[in-house]
C-alpha cells in the first residue's frame, strides 16, 4: 500500500524515515538500516530511497553483495533517474564487478547530474575516476618504459652479437 493511502503517512514522513536509515548506515549500523529501508519499501514500494538505502549496505556489507547492490541502485535509478548519489553508488557496484563500461557510464551520468560538484556521492565520482585516471596513466608510463628498455636490451644484444662475427 503506497504511503500516501496510510493515513498520518505522508512525504515528510518517508523522508524522516529514509533519513533515519541513512544515519544508521552512516554509523556502520548496516542491519538496522536494512530493517529501516525495508519498512521504508513496505510502506511505499515505489520509493527509490529504499533501494537506494539497500543498494548501499550491500556495497558495505563485508563481503560486497555486488549483485544485490546492483540490482536494488538500478531501481532507484530507474524510479529517480536525476540522484547523483545513486548513479555514484551503482558506478561503484559495476566498477567492483569489473564491468568498467557499465561503471563509466554511471559515474559520469552522477558528474552530468551533479555539474557544481555539490553532491558527495558525485564527489566520490569524480575521486574514483581521477585515481583511476592516474592508475591507467602510471601502467602506461611503466609499460613504455619497459619496451622502451627491452628495445635497449635487444639492440644491445644484436650490436654484441655483430662484433662476434
Amino acid at each position: 500500500m503506497p504511503a500516501a493511502t496510510i493515513p498520518g503517512v505522508g512525504e515528510a514522513e518517508i523522508r524522516a524515515i529514509a533519513t533515519l536509515g541513512f544515519n544508521l548506515h552512516q554509523r556502520g549500523l548496516f542491519d538496522e538500516a536494512g530493517h529501516i529501508f525495508e519498512g521504508l519499501l513496505a510502506l511505499d514500494p515505489g520509493n527509490y530511497l529504499g533501494y537506494a538505502g539497500l543498494g548501499a549496505i550491500d556495497l558495505a556489507h563485508k563481503p560486497p553483495r555486488l549483485e544485490a547492490a546492483v540490482q536494488n541502485l538500478s531501481k532507484a535509478a530507474e524510479l529517480n533517474p536525476s540522484d547523483p548519489s545513486v548513479r555514484a553508488n551503482l558506478g561503484e557496484a559495476h566498477l567492483r564487478q569489473g564491468e568498467f563500461q557499465k561503471a563509466a557510464a554511471a559515474f559520469h551520468k552522477a558528474l552530468e547530474l551533479d555539474p557544481e560538484g555539490r553532491d558527495a556521492g558525485a564527489n566520490r565520482a569524480r575521486a574514483i575516476i581521477e585515481g583511476m585516471d592516474r592508475v591507467i596513466r602510471e601502467i602506461e608510463k611503466r609499460a613504455s618504459e619497459a619496451q622502451s628498455s627491452s628495445t635497449k636490451r635487444r639492440d644491445h644484444a644484436r650490436k654484441g652479437l655483430g662484433r662476434k662475427r
